[in-house]
């Protein structure tokens, strides 16, 4: 039988499981909720569920290794390892994984080369170089009532200051005003948004990123604004590593999928030298990438099992 290694992508809104063989095919894939060790309700919850759903049928003995990509584990590295030691465990799986942050899996998720930056936007936002497979340098990342700028939450956020702006005067009339923020009374929109975030955390006000995306959109100033000040923010979070010669790695929904964010992104970075940074990519599979990384461990042709293992579709 093949060896097996194990990649997980923890994020804040989802979690994903990829099992793969030595040579680079994936075995099985399993999902579950939000992983973020600073934000999920239940990230212990998420990655026992995606992890089982992965590994189905297979031999759990096969396992050779794991490499869990999990956001928030910068800033809570010794609480995302016991984390994920204690999941690791409870699925009956033999040695130790490790715990990268998760624009590393990101980075992996979308090439071999073994250097360049990535960034990421998604509930959270981060960027980060990487140098060997490691991270080296980051910028941001700091959560979403510290930095984050630029995230679904950090959108969301603003959604909702700006409706309060509209609604007690200080600013003009927005289409924010709809949808989970259709309500005349300041006082209930903001107990509103308290209870949204205690029930199901920081994560809750990215909820209001589409909303926004919809409402810029159709011509909408506010929404405009917010989207803009994320690119900029972005791309600022970028720049602030410095150039570098290796790829730049889009990765996190909101970059990824065709958001009007994700545009103004890119024409930030092609506007007037933003980030001197070489080819720019998009990420697809980070839990794959991931996946990648533990098999730099084990698989005889590495290089080529990465390139495989990615290529897939997620």
């Amino acid at each position: 039988m093949t060896t097996l290694v194990i990649g997980v992508d923890g994020g804040g809104t989802s979690t994903r499981c990829v099992v793969a063989t030595e040579s680079g095919q994936v075995a099985g894939r399993g999902y579950g909720q939000g992983a973020n060790t600073l934000s999920a309700a239940d990230p212990g919850g998420s990655l026992r569920a995606a992890l089982r759903t992965a590994l189905g049928d297979l031999d759990p003995g096969l396992v050779a290794g794991g490499v869990f990509g999990l956001a928030g584990a910068g800033s809570a590295r010794e609480q995302a390892e016991a984390l994920v030691t204690e999941v690791w465990r409870t699925a009956g799986l033999p040695g130790r994984p490790a715990v990268v942050p998760d624009m590393l899996a990101a980075f992996a998720g979308a090439t071999e080369e073994p250097a360049g930056t990535v960034l990421i936007a998604g509930t959270g936002a981060v960027a980060a170089r990487v140098e060997g497979r490691q991270v080296t340098g980051r910028a941001d990342g700091y959560g979403w009532l510290l930095g984050d700028e630029g995230s679904g939450t950090w959108i969301g956020r603003r959604a909702v200051q700006a409706v309060l702006a509209s609604l007690d005067g200080r600013a003009g009339p927005t289409a924010l005003r709809g949808g989970i923020l259709d309500d005349t009374s300041p006082q209930r929109i903001v107990s509103m948004v308290h209870e949204g975030v205690a029930e199901a955390g920081p994560a809750w006000l990215a909820r209001l990123a589409p909303s926004v995306e919809s409402a810029a959109r159709a011509g909408d100033a506010a929404a405009l604004a917010i989207l803009q000040e994320a690119a900029r923010s972005l791309v600022g979070t970028a720049r602030s590593l410095g150039p570098d010669s290796g790829p730049l790695v889009l990765a996190g929904s909101l970059l990824t999928e065709p958001t009007l964010l994700a545009a103004k992104v890119r024409a930030e970075l092609d506007g007037a030298g933003a980030v001197a940074h070489g080819t720019v990519i998009t990420a697809r599979d980070s839990a794959a990438g991931a996946a990648a990384l533990a098999l730099h461990g084990i698989s005889p042709r590495p290089l080529a099992a990465h390139r495989r293992l990615i290529a897939q579709e997620p």
